[in-house]
Formats: C-alpha cells, sequence, structure tokens
C-alpha cells in the first residue's frame, strides 16, 4: 500500500472523530469538515517522508484541534466565542508541538466528541433525508458521489442537500452537545431512526433494479455498532444494533445469482451468517433490562430473532410473532405495524382471519399508495383460491411499486394467479411471499409516525 493510499483508508476510518473534534470547538459541522480536509492534506504532504505515525487517527486530530483553534483565535469575535465555550477552549486551545502527538487527548474525550457529532447531524430541525445524507457524509465516510449513487439520486442534488444541512444547523444555533434529561429520548429516536433506514435503504430498495445494496446495510450497521459502545445504558440503542446483525444475516441468501429475489421460505439457510446471528442475539440480550418494558427496536429485534431461531421455515414460530407484533402495535401504533401483524395472524391461524383484519385497516388514508397493501391482500386471496381478486390486487401493488425487482416479482405473481395449478392449494412461494411482507421494512417518514415500524424483509 502506498503512503496515499494508507492516509486514504486511515482518514476514512478517523474522520468522523477527527470532525467531531474539530466541530467541539469551532461549534460548526460545516466549518469542522473542512478543517478535517486540511488535516489530511497535511498528512497527505508530510506523511511521505515521516512516515504513517503510530497512531494516525491522533496525529490527523491533534492537527484539526490546533487548526480549529487557529481559526476561533483569527475570528474577530473570539472573546465572545472564547465565552460560550469556556473553560474547555481554553484547554483544547493550549499549542501542540511542533509535529502533533499521537496521545494527545483522552479516549473519552473522543467518544464525547463523536456523541455530539451524532446528535448533531441527526438534529430533527432537519429533513429526514438530509439527516440521512450528513450522516452518511460526517460519520460514515462516504463521499457526495457515494451517497448519490446509493440512493440514485444526482450527485449535485445530494451536495446541495448536504450544504443546505449545514447551514440549517448554524441558523438555527443548534448546540454542539449530548441532549440530557426530557429531551434526550425525542433526540435519540431521530439518531436511531436515520441508521435504520440507512440499513433498510440497502436491505429493501425503495427504487432502482437491484434488490439489496450490501454497502449500505454495512454502514448503517457500522454507525449501531458505534452508537452501541457510546450509549451502553440505552436499551434501544442495542435492539437497534439486534434487529440490523440478525437481519444483516440473511443478506448472502436473499438473492439469486441474477439479483432476484429470494424468498424467504426458499432461502438456503446455511448461508446466513451465524456470526451475526450469535452477534445479534448478543446485543439482544444486553437490551433486555429488568422492569423495563421493551421499545420499538427491542421487539422488532426479537420478531427477527424467532426467523433466526428456526433452523427450517417450518420451524417459524408465528404464533409468538403474533403476539410481539400486538406489543409492537401498542408501543408505536400504526396502520403500517396493524398490516404487518395481519400477515402474521394470517400464517399462524390462516388466511381468511388475516384478510378480515387487512380490510379492517385498507381504508386508512397512510395505506392509499402503499403497495405492500395490495400486495399482501393478493397473497391472503391467492391463499383461499380467489385468483381473480388476487390477480388484480398483484397487478395493482405492482403498478405502486418503485423498485424494478420488486415490481418483476409482483407482475410474476400476477401471472401466477392467472393460471394456477392447484387452486385453493398455496405453495411454498405463497407462503414465503407471506412471510416476507410480515417481515416488509415500513418506516416512511410521514406515513408511520416518527420511526420505523416494523423490521425488514425476509
Amino acid at each position: 500500500m502506498t503512503t496515499a493510499s494508507a492516509v486514504e483508508a486511515v482518514f476514512r476510518i478517523e474522520q468522523a472523530r477527527v470532525i467531531a473534534a474539530a466541530a467541539r470547538i469551532v461549534r460548526d459541522v460545516g466549518i469542522a469538515e473542512e478543517i478535517a480536509q486540511d488535516a489530511l492534506v497535511s498528512a497527505l504532504e508530510k506523511w511521505p517522508d515521516s512516515g504513517v505515525p503510530e497512531k494516525p487517527g491522533a496525529w490527523l486530530t491533534a492537527v484539526a484541534k490546533r487548526r480549529a483553534v487557529d481559526l476561533v483565535r483569527r475570528r474577530e469575535n473570539y472573546a465572545r466565542k472564547l465565552a460560550e465555550v469556556g473553560r474547555s477552549l481554553e484547554h483544547a486551545a493550549e499549542p501542540p508541538p511542533a509535529e502533533p502527538s499521537p496521545d494527545s487527548g483522552p479516549e473519552a474525550d473522543i467518544d464525547d466528541d463523536l456523541l455530539r457529532l451524532i446528535f448533531t447531524a441527526c438534529h430533527p430541525v432537519l429533513p429526514t433525508r438530509a439527516r440521512i445524507a450528513l450522516t452518511l457524509r460526517l460519520l460514515g465516510g462516504l463521499t457526495t458521489e457515494e451517497i448519490a449513487r446509493a440512493f440514485l439520486a444526482t450527485e449535485a442534488a445530494v451536495a446541495q442537500r448536504i450544504a443546505r444541512a449545514k447551514r440549517s444547523l448554524a441558523a438555527a444555533d443548534v448546540p454542539f452537545e449530548v441532549p440530557y434529561g426530557p429531551d434526550r429520548a425525542a433526540r435519540l429516536d431521530s439518531v436511531l431512526e436515520v441508521v435504520y433506514l440507512v440499513f433498510n435503504e440497502g436491505y429493501s430498495a425503495t427504487k432502482g433494479d437491484d434488490w439489496v445494496r450490501p454497502a449500505l446495510c454495512e454502514d448503517a450497521l457500522r454507525l449501531a455498532r458505534v452508537l452501541a459502545a457510546l450509549l451502553p445504558n440505552e436499551p434501544e440503542v442495542h435492539g437497534l444494533a439486534a434487529l440490523l446483525e440478525l437481519q444483516a444475516s440473511r443478506i448472502p441468501a436473499r438473492t439469486g445469482p441474477d439479483g432476484s429475489p429470494v424468498l424467504l421460505a426458499d432461502q438456503d439457510r446455511t448461508r446466513w451468517n451465524r456470526l451475526l446471528i450469535r452477534r445479534g442475539f448478543a446485543a439482544l440480550d444486553r437490551a433486555a433490562v429488568p422492569g423495563v418494558p421493551p421499545g420499538p427496536y427491542v421487539l422488532q429485534a426479537a420478531i427477527a430473532a424467532c426467523h433466526a431461531q428456526a433452523l427450517r421455515y417450518e420451524d417459524t414460530d408465528w404464533a409468538v410473532i403474533v403476539t410481539l407484533y400486538g406489543q409492537l402495535a401498542a408501543v408505536r401504533p400504526s396502520p403500517v405495524v396493524e398490516l404487518n401483524r395481519a400477515v402474521a395472524v394470517a400464517m399462524a391461524e390462516g388466511p381468511e382471519t388475516g384478510l378480515a383484519l387487512v380490510d379492517a385497516i385498507a381504508g386508512d388514508p397512510e395505506l392509499k399508495d402503499y403497495h405492500l397493501l395490495p400486495s399482501v391482500r393478493g397473497d391472503l386471496l391467492a391463499r383461499l383460491g380467489r385468483w381473480d381478486a388476487a390477480r388484480e390486487e398483484f397487478l395493482a401493488a405492482a403498478a405502486l411499486a418503485r423498485n424494478d425487482r420488486e415490481r418483476e416479482l409482483l407482475l410474476t405473481r400476477a401471472e401466477r394467479a392467472e393460471q394456477p395449478e392447484q387452486p385453493g392449494q398455496p405453495g411454498r412461494a405463497e407462503q414465503s411471499e407471506q412471510a416476507e411482507r410480515a417481515e416488509r421494512a415500513a418506516g416512511e417518514p410521514g406515513r408511520t409516525g416518527p420511526g420505523p415500524d416494523v423490521v425488514p424483509g425476509g
């Protein structure tokens, strides 16, 4: 590896911590990112001659802190800034040695700064898409081009989104701090929502021609692990980490060689990642706090655990899943959760019971353009042998679907409903489609409330 490659690799790993350290001093994430880039340039200039330091992350952080302090000192309003930052600035403003020391700053300070950066990037003052883009840029280390490619947007649009987010944070004078007290729960929910939605877009892409985008899942999973390490006493943080570990374990089995979806009942479970499953169960254990009722992410992780425990599709305990969806509906009610509960009931008690529950919520305006509603009805109608009605529902769902792979799957289901081989006797494909819908993502902002409601698909 060349020195330049080593610098880039280190910066990708350490970027969030470097930005966080600078942001604590300048109190502006946009300026902090520019300072971090300056530190990168300094490393590219010096490391080829001096070699890569023993602790390259600490080297970059020390350079960024020094430049941040110099910037604050040069400002005309330095006195006001000094009063705001107080003793923490005075301590940080101590000039470092001529060459930055790799041992500068305790790990606790770095972790605190990183946590502040996470809560700032995910601040509710920003629209959801802006929070996602800014988090991936500052904390995920993704370039604007990478974010645009992942979300099928133009690079210019993503760049504008990130720039507006930085301006909005500055205009709102969002404090660079970790919230405490009553505000903490709401702010934490915003952070978890961002990480969840990033994972969900990778796990079941809402549009485009890829069913799965593993790189996005990996970015979200890494962020979830960071949060779990920084907030060890927050059950919902561990619940989210458990959920993502368990769901990510299925990714190798979710698509065929040509990228087409492989439904839950047909997946080769020997391809599920057992290490991720063990990590998921460990995180779920950490999320269990005696006397504290489980929150929505813990409940979703428990649903995912039911599937991970089943060595065969036929071993799935749908009765337990029905109970867990009932608890989820109680703590985070929404028509989408009720839709998923209805599917679980259909798997446990039969399609007729499930269809009655679906029809009871079909008129909810939040489900008006939700393609999984007609898809679920089509599945249930097919299981009841009502093939003409099932075909119409699958066609309606295909018209609403934005993901090309999912649209193809729904159109295939519609064709299959035209000439059923065994009317009234659903095969594994139909049953697995039901299971897939019971596990499909539905955390769409503005549709189901402040956060996601159900776990991603099989």
